[in-house]
């Protein structure tokens, strides 16, 4: 298998960067399930649970971000990185950056999407 190259708009990281926003995924899974079961064992008011929304956001913003090899936090920022975990190169023009950015934000927006819908569920459970 070739090795992930930037690509403006489809990939700005590699294998170890893949990696580290699949663990954030889980890690916001995890803490999402933590969270609600706090809440629903304590008795918390319904509309407590709408604090699900931040953990589940997470997840959901690192799990989409591992699967299309993207980091929207590297686009607004204009970086990419294929290297080691801290390593950034620039992306090199203009367009490539707008490019990015309007990928970073659909993603961003497909996460809080998310978030609003498992919140609102956790509401009625």
């Amino acid at each position: 298998m070739a090795e992930a190259q930037y690509v403006a708009g489809r990939c700005n990281i590699g294998r170890e960067e893949t990696t580290r926003r699949m663990n954030v995924g889980w890690l916001g899974l995890a803490v999402t399930f933590i969270l609600l079961a706090i809440l629903l064992v304590a008795g918390a008011k319904p509309w407590w649970r709408l604090l699900v929304f931040f953990p589940a956001t997470l997840s959901a913003s690192g799990f989409i971000q591992a699967r299309l090899h993207f980091c929207s936090g590297f686009a607004r920022l204009g970086i990419y990185n294929f290297g080691s975990i801290g390593h950034k190169n620039p992306v090199p023009d203009d367009a490539s950056k707008a490019k990015d950015r309007r990928r970073g934000n659909q993603i961003t927006m497909y996460a809080v999407l998310i978030g609003i819908v498992v919140a609102i569920v956790c509401v009625f459970l």
